[in-house]
């Protein structure tokens, strides 16, 4: 299982929220840089970077965060938050990300996510499965839908989806555990390659989503709260 440890990116700084909540931000960093540093230096591979500011702006900001991480680190991006256009899309993958994310835009225009797909493969194309109470949320979570997650992922895996990142946002952020149940269901009913994320606040946590079968997690704030420390993930890695 692929151990992917996340920044969040506002103001060009590598902050936490709390249920996607952004008056709950709290800077751990200044520089997310150095933060992929301190992950790269533990024989971390991966990273997932998500722009915060363009997943409330709908389009692309923190591209220069990206660009640095990518050039001064060997870590595989996956990038989200604020792709809408194609120019989004052209911008992350110059810069440097491996994958982009795309979540908001699956749910509210399927055929652009599905052009992507087309056009950079699945291989580079990661669906955004957040969700509240089984319904997607987009928007930076900032609104509600009534998509069920289930649909939702069978819909895209039909269409050559491979990879889905699943945030239950009841889950993000509180360090209580991850949503295995969800997780369970989800690999039941699809073949996706399942990415966990969100409420992972220790090593057991990391171990029940890898028993599932999750192909990845990430782990956010069990990192910058000291949960976890990067010596313990780098003997997973």
């Amino acid at each position: 299982m692929r151990i992917i440890p996340a920044i969040d990116i506002i103001n060009g700084k590598a902050v936490r929220l709390t249920k996607g909540d952004y008056s709950t931000e709290k800077i751990y960093n200044e520089s997310p840089l150095e933060v992929a540093k301190a992950f790269e230096a533990n024989g971390i591979q991966y990273l997932h970077l998500i722009d915060l500011d363009g997943a409330k702006s709908q389009h692309i900001v923190n591209s220069k965060v990206l660009y640095d991480i990518a050039t001064k680190t060997n870590l595989k991006i996956d990038f989200g938050g604020g792709l809408k256009t194609n120019e989004d899309v052209e911008v992350a993958f110059d810069c440097g990300a491996s994958q982009i994310t795309g979540g908001s835009i699956a749910a509210k225009n399927p055929t652009l996510f599905l052009k992507w797909l087309e056009r950079f493969r699945a291989e580079k194309i990661i669906l955004g499965a957040d969700c509240l109470n089984r319904k997607i949320a987009t928007q930076g979570w900032q609104e509600n839908s009534e998509i069920d997650i289930i649909e939702f992922i069978n819909s895209f895996e039909n269409k050559g989806i491979k990879y889905v990142v699943c945030t239950d946002i009841s889950k993000d952020g509180m360090l209580q555990g991850a949503s295995n149940d969800l997780y369970a269901e989800i690999l039941q009913k699809s073949k996706v390659n399942l990415i966990a994320s969100g409420g992972i606040a220790c090593m057991a946590d990391i171990e029940a989503v890898k028993q599932i079968g999750c192909e990845g997690v990430i782990i956010g704030k069990a990192i910058y709260e000291n949960r976890i420390s990067l010596k313990e993930l780098s003997t997973l890695c």
